[in-house]
Formats: C-alpha cells, sequence, structure tokens
C-alpha cells in the first residue's frame, strides 16, 4: 500500500457526512483503514460499504464514554492499531438569547462539543503513547475567535476545544504523540445549511449567497478541509503540535478587498511637503 498515510489506521468521528466523510475518502485513498464513527450509522454503514475492506463503520454517541471506548477498540480490533484519531463531530448546538438557553441545552451543547474531544483524547492518548506516537487532530473553529460568527455556546465550546488542543499537547509530546486543531471557516455542509437533510440546490443556494463575503471568492468545502486533515495526520507535520490551522478561505484576516472604500482601493500620488531642511 502506498499514500501518505500507508498502513496506517484512523477513527474519524461525525465521519458519515460533510468533513468527516471527506475525511475519510481522503485518508482511504491515501492508504488508511478507518474506522467511521458517526450518529447515524446507516449512513456511516453504507459508506464503509462504498469504500471497501479498509473501512468499518460503528455507531457512536462522541458524549457517551462507553460508546468512544468502543470505537477506539474497534480499531485495533479490526485494523491491529491505532495511529490518527480525527475528532470531528459536531452540531450546531443551543441556539437564541443566553437569557432563554436551558441548563439542559447548555449540557448537550458542551457534551458533544467538548467532552466529545476530551473523551476521545483520553481513550486514544495511551495507546498513542504505547506506540511511540500518532496524530490527534480536533475540529475547532473561527468561531472560536469572533463573537457573531455563531450561537454563544458553539462559540465558547469551540473555543474550549482548542485551548485543550494546545494543553493536551503539552502532555503528549514527549511520547511524540502530536496534538493539533482545524478551524473550519465558513464550509458548504448540511451542518453550515442548518439542517442535516439539506440537499444539493439548497447547499447551491447557499454557496452562491456566502461566496461573496469570502476573500478567496468562494465558500469552503470539505474537501478543503480534508486535505488540511491529511496533512496533520501525515508525517508532513511531523514537527507540529499544539497549533490550531486556520482553513477559512481567509475571511478570519478580514473582509474581501472588494469591500473596502474606494480610497484604499484607488492608486493615487501621496502629496505631502518635507519641512525645510529635510
Amino acid at each position: 500500500m502506498t499514500g501518505a498515510l500507508a498502513d496506517r489506521v484512523a477513527v474519524v468521528t461525525g465521519g458519515a457526512s460533510g468533513i468527516g466523510a471527506a475525511t475519510v475518502e481522503r485518508f482511504v485513498a491515501e492508504g488508511a483503514s478507518v474506522v467511521i464513527a458517526d450518529l447515524d450509522g446507516d449512513r456511516a454503514h453504507a459508506l464503509a460499504e462504498r469504500l471497501g475492506e479498509r473501512t468499518t463503520a460503528v455507531r457512536v454517541d462522541v458524549s457517551v464514554e462507553d460508546d468512544v471506548a468502543m470505537m477506539i477498540d474497534e480499531a485495533v480490533h479490526r485494523f491491529g492499531r491505532l495511529d490518527v484519531l480525527f475528532n470531528n463531530a459536531g452540531f450546531g448546538g443551543a441556539l437564541g438569547p443566553i437569557s432563554e438557553t436551558s441548563v439542559a441545552d447548555f449540557d448537550l451543547t458542551f457534551d458533544v462539543l467538548v467532552k466529545s474531544v476530551y473523551l476521545g483524547v483520553k481513550h486514544a492518548a495511551p495507546l498513542l503513547m504505547d506506540q511511540g506516537g500518532g496524530s490527534i487532530i480536533n475540529t475547532g473553529s473561527v468561531a472560536a475567535h469572533r463573537g457573531g460568527w455563531s450561537p454563544h455556546l458553539y462559540a465558547a465550546a469551540k473555543a474550549a476545544v482548542v485551548h485543550l488542543t494546545r494543553s493536551v499537547a503539552l502532555e503528549l509530546g514527549s511520547a511524540g504523540v502530536r496534538c493539533n486543531a482545524i478551524s473550519p471557516g465558513f464550509v458548504a455542509t448540511p451542518l453550515a445549511y442548518g439542517r442535516p437533510d439539506a440537499d444539493t440546490e439548497q447547499l447551491a443556494a447557499m454557496r452562491d449567497a456566502a461566496a461573496t463575503d469570502q476573500p478567496l471568492g468562494r465558500v469552503g468545502e470539505p474537501d478543503d478541509l480534508a486535505a488540511a486533515a491529511l496533512f496533520l495526520a501525515s508525517d508532513e507535520s511531523v514537527w507540529i503540535t499544539g497549533q490550531e490551522l486556520v482553513v477559512d478561505g481567509g475571511i478570519s484576516a478580514g473582509p474581501p478587498w472588494s469591500t473596502f472604500p474606494e480610497a484604499f482601493r484607488v492608486t493615487r500620488p501621496i502629496r505631502h511637503h518635507r519641512p525645510p531642511g529635510r
């Protein structure tokens, strides 16, 4: 087997759709065997059936420790080891004003977005450390750094994921285990649309509506994030840990140049007078 991940074993949570599914396909194409973990077990099994014998599917609620432990065990049972964990599963979380957000919705949001990452790292780290190396990748968000791009609790949870990534990297580094985060910007997935059953036409309309807000002139696609995950999973990033790779088409840097005031965009001679003697 050849490829950047030849003979390696990965677990991808939220692996049945969107960024997760694109990453599973990219990992398999690069030689990896992959456990596809998803709450939608039917969709996960359908993807595994399509991709063949180097994949297996498990239904996992990433907020439940027994499920996460089973997921990691499945990698070892089916493929003999674990080299990469991509903690990617997520959802939009609680919506609405903070004064109307229930404690139950708060708990569910942080369970799915933060506790799941903690659980994945907790159960994968001992295996990776014993092997003397491996890569853990967690999904953050540009919303971790700027208000107004997501619901309140989603932003707070993703900030927690990014900082947990940095902190854990310091513990695991001495054993050769790397831990990094990928923070997407606006990516054309059903999650971004707000409906898990969003169809092709709805996603296309979303792409068109959001493209003008992006410095690179288009929204992100799942394959853009899969490429970043491949980089962090492979030996190409062997000396990178505790970092956040922002993959957002430049939107966190600022608005597109075309939206700047005309005075900034039109070249004019600079007229000034030098003081005498200068």
